[in-house]
């Protein structure tokens, strides 16, 4: 049988388990104080547009004819960039 004290002893252990978690959780952080708005940041330059020669246009028009994608792709644009963007005879 257990005596008095083994039992508090008992109970103890058992609410300090029980309580511990609850201990171990967090509270939602304060939401801070809106700041006074301010203007905006200037926005970063912009890339100028890429201008492509008529040879890669070219290359890339009759790529697209021949329904070329990835690897072939690159490499008949590169081909056709090196014959100036004349067909292969």
């Amino acid at each position: 049988m257990m005596t008095i004290s083994s039992r508090a002893a008992a109970t103890a252990f058992a609410s300090l388990l029980l309580m511990s978690s609850a201990f171990a959780q967090t509270t939602a952080p304060a939401t801070p104080a809106p700041a006074a708005k301010t203007a905006p940041a200037p926005k970063a330059e912009t890339k100028a547009p890429v201008v492509h020669t008529a040879a890669s246009v070219e290359c890339s028009k009759e790529a697209d004819g021949k329904s070329l994608h990835g690897k072939a792709r690159k490499t008949f644009r590169a081909a056709c960039k090196r014959r100036g963007g004349k067909p292969a005879t």
